[in-house]
């Protein structure tokens, strides 16, 4: 099988130079997203503008609204736009538009309308970006009918999942985590959609279950291969996406294991992992040997101070120490 090495955004630029490619119903828009701005912040939307032209690969105002209202336009018209807010926190300028349009109006018009429409966003800690920017906020929008929410890990899953939120005839939000962005791998040349809602077993094991997602995933795997050394054989789920969410995968993978860790990078208190645990404990009641456990972020905004936002995220050690407690 031909590969290619690649990033995250990478991945993300070789889904949208293939989207683009295979159907001219495709646009993007966003801030700096066209060739004469850079091709974006991070570079992923570079050579698009070039190659497909201005009309299909559009830089936009700073206006998140803007943004959003045309996609949503643009997607009841037919087309399938890939709308980029650059960093997560913005959505909130547009959350009007996303919850009470985008996400609605395939039930508010009876079935008539559709809105294909991606949107691509960045977020996480790690970049010393602050509380302003870097919120993981997938639990909104995880909350709004509607709508599907997707968290990559690596650069296959970045290039497979955006494919399929292009082609889903739903809005879909594209959740770009700073931590897994630059951890490069073999991506198969041929790497087709990978459908929504099914988790990744990444790795098998036996003892207890590791439920994440995200950038989360990277350091689960860390917090996995120090679990090993201390003879525990760690199995790792990785959602993908987090609305919806695969149970069956992860209530089998639980019932096998008998003891669950929930960790994400999300603030702990009303978060995902609220809903994940919650469902694990009503399904798997008296077959569990230990309740299931949640890790992630204080309920306060993400730090500046690089030692303050360390001790925001989940790491590895943390959740080596919340597993050792499960196997007591």
């Amino acid at each position: 099988m031909s590969t290619t090495k690649m990033n995250s955004l990478q991945a993300v630029n070789s889904a949208l130079h293939q989207a683009l490619g295979e159907d001219e119903k495709v646009i993007v828009l966003g801030e700096d997203v066209g060739d004469r701005e850079g091709g974006g912040v991070t570079g992923a939307t570079k050579g698009l503008s070039d190659k497909y032209g201005d009309l299909r690969v559009r830089s936009t105002p700073i206006s998140e609204q803007a943004i959003i209202g045309a996609g949503i336009g643009a997607a009841m018209a037919g087309y399938k736009p890939v709308a980029e807010i650059m960093l997560m926190n913005f959505t909130t300028v547009a959350m009007d538009m996303i919850f009470n349009h985008a996400a609605k109006l395939r039930f508010m018009s009876g079935g008539q309308t559709s809105v294909p429409l991606t949107i691509r966003t960045l977020t996480g800690a790690g970049w010393q970006t602050a509380g302003q920017h870097a919120d993981h906020l997938e639990g909104w929008f995880a909350h709004a009918a509607g709508m599907k929410v997707v968290c990559p890990s690596n650069p296959a899953d970045y290039k497979g999942l955006l494919l399929s939120c292009i082609q889903d005839p739903d809005p879909c939000l594209f959740i770009e985590s700073a931590g897994s962005l630059f951890v490069p791998m073999d991506v198969p040349d041929d790497q087709g959609p990978i459908p929504l809602g099914k988790a990744n077993v990444a790795i098998q094991g036996k003892d207890v279950t590791i439920v994440t997602w995200s950038a989360q995933t990277v350091r689960a795997k860390a917090a996995i291969a120090e679990l090993d050394k201390l003879g525990i054989s760690a199995e790792l789920v990785d959602l993908r996406t987090v609305s919806p969410w695969d149970r069956d995968t992860v209530l089998a993978s639980a019932e096998k294991t008998g003891r669950v860790l929930v960790a994400h990078e999300a603030v702990r208190d009303f978060g995902p992992g609220a809903e994940i645990s919650a469902t694990i404990q009503e399904e798997l009641f008296g077959k569990l040997k230990k309740p299931v456990r949640r890790l992630g972020a204080p309920k306060c905004p993400v730090p500046f101070a690089k030692v303050l936002e360390d001790a925001f995220i989940v790491q590895p050690d943390a959740m080596v120490a919340a597993v050792v407690d499960l196997m007591s």
